[in-house]
């Protein structure tokens, strides 16, 4: 459990869980709501920006014809997978910083 809390008054590892599990809109609410840990608005922002990089990869899979929806049906597994291990990750308090969008969340956590 983190001793540390967030600006909302809950465990810091709970608030990054919850920013996963309610994916854009949670994550949305986090990082409008956060003003103390940079760890909880790390993990929304990272959870807006890989959310945000699926939705893409999902629709320029739907512009190939014919290899679009087996490549659609991975992204989605793979997305899933991601999703779980980001959660078991944010609930244990550990920083997993994704390639590419976790360098972006970083960034951005550390401007804001």
């Amino acid at each position: 459990m983190s001793v540390y809390k967030s600006s909302t008054g809950m465990d810091e590892n709970i608030a990054a869980v919850l920013c996963y599990l309610f994916a854009f809109l949670g994550a949305l609410a986090f990082v409008l709501l956060e003003k103390k840990s940079r760890f909880v608005l790390f993990h929304a922002l990272q959870s807006i920006f890989l959310f945000v990089a699926l939705m893409i990869g999902h629709v320029l899979a739907g512009l190939i014809p014919l290899l679009g929806p087996p490549l659609a049906s991975l992204l989605t597994l793979a997305g899933i997978a991601l999703w779980i291990v980001l959660i078991i990750h944010a609930g244990q308090g550990k920083w997993l910083k994704l390639p590419w969008v976790g360098d972006l969340a970083l960034h951005q956590a550390r401007q804001l």
